[in-house]
């Protein structure tokens, strides 16, 4: 059913809740992507665990909790957990090649496309991409965060059809199921909204960054991306082969009907929005319901600072984000033209850019 497959392999799910990784676990996973391998189809690899690996290799030191320690932990880890991906796909005669990402490999243009023609010949040349967070050298400002979002990433970077979330919980439940036994599965989840996030609880294990939360975000970002998300237990047996399969195991959230174009790809996976523009009611129907671009008429208030060409949220007046898309002014400009007519932006500016403040084009619409 599916071709391209992103899996996301959780610290939790590579270690199995121990201080370390399991290497029988992980050859048991490389068997599968192998077995996939073997019948034609692309896999890509976002591995967690480089950390863990560090801690192991040092015999488990004991470390201030700071990001200079996990620096040092994922520099250790990284080559050595990176070794242990190459010996097992070694097994069953499958070369491997490692890519490291941080936010600002997606954040510029160029940068991204030049990640993505990477990713692309690795897969050519029948190579397994190994995807990591470059924890080494990455901090707050340029970090993803986790793996979880890496994931998304790697999956629009790949245009994936499936991205496969193992972590330690069979999937999503309507409660938490470690301290409510009348939690139940959810099979298949069609809208993401704030029900839905608040069900999501924190990584319980200690071992890794993200929980069932940065899971939501990450399946949000991918499914708009043209890719099925399936949310699973990494110690189900033969889980990569069943989810490939499209049996019922797990959560699944079912790609959008309509991908996005590789331009508004980038939209949703690169830049953080770097302001908001508060729209009023007529520019929510015109975006939602018309398929209009945002004229500057129905921008109610502008928050933030940003630069012509930076990426900014569109929200209505109760703060809900509607679309994410380029802008075509600055914050201070847009700021001066607010609720005025297009005709009238040269007169108040003294030059002008356009009728628009975010063209359709340039825009994603995330409700």
């Amino acid at each position: 059913m599916y071709q391209r497959i992103v899996i996301k392999l959780g610290t939790s799910v590579l270690t199995r809740g121990t201080p370390q990784l399991n290497r029988p676990h992980m050859v048991e996973l490389t068997r599968q992507c192998a077995q996939l391998h073997r019948q034609g189809k692309d896999v890509i690899i976002c591995t967690s665990g480089a950390v863990a690996a560090g801690r192991e290799r040092l015999s488990f030191p004991s470390l201030p909790a700071t990001i200079t320690s996990k620096q040092m932990l994922a520099a250790v880890g990284q080559s050595r957990l990176m070794w242990m991906w190459e010996s097992f796909f070694e097994i069953y005669g499958i070369h491997v090649g490692q890519i490291l990402l941080t936010r600002a490999d997606v954040e510029d243009r160029r940068r991204f496309l030049n990640a993505r023609d990477t990713l692309h010949t690795l897969l050519e040349h029948r190579l397994v991409p190994i995807i990591n967070e470059n924890d080494a050298v990455a901090i707050e400002e340029i970090k993803v965060g986790d793996n979880d979002n890496l994931s998304a990433l790697a999956a629009i970077l790949a245009e994936a059809d499936l991205l496969l979330l193992l972590t330690d919980q069979p999937g999503l439940f309507t409660a938490d199921p470690r301290t409510n036994p009348d939690a139940q599965l959810i099979p298949e989840v069609h809208t993401i909204d704030e029900t839905l996030r608040d069900l999501a609880g924190g990584s319980v294990s200690g071992l890794g960054v993200g929980g069932m939360i940065t899971k939501l975000q990450a399946a949000d970002v991918a499914r708009r991306a043209g890719a099925d998300v399936m949310i699973a237990s990494g110690q189900t047996p033969n889980v990569i082969l069943r989810a490939v399969a499209a049996e019922g195991i797990g959560t699944r959230f079912p790609a959008l009907e309509h991908p996005l174009e590789n331009r508004k790809r980038w939209i949703l996976a690169g830049p953080k929005p770097g302001g908001q523009l508060v729209i009023d009611a007529g520019a929510k129907r015109a975006l939602l319901e018309n398929g209009r671009s945002l004229l500057p008429a129905g921008i109610v208030r502008v928050e933030g600072e940003f630069q012509r060409g930076d990426t900014v949220s569109i929200t209505s007046l109760d703060t809900v984000e509607l679309a994410r898309g380029i802008v075509r002014y600055r914050s201070s400009d847009l700021a001066h033209i607010t609720g005025c007519q297009s005709n009238d932006i040269a007169a108040k500016l003294g030059y002008a850019y356009g009728p628009v403040a975010v063209h359709r084009n340039d825009m994603i619409i995330m409700k």
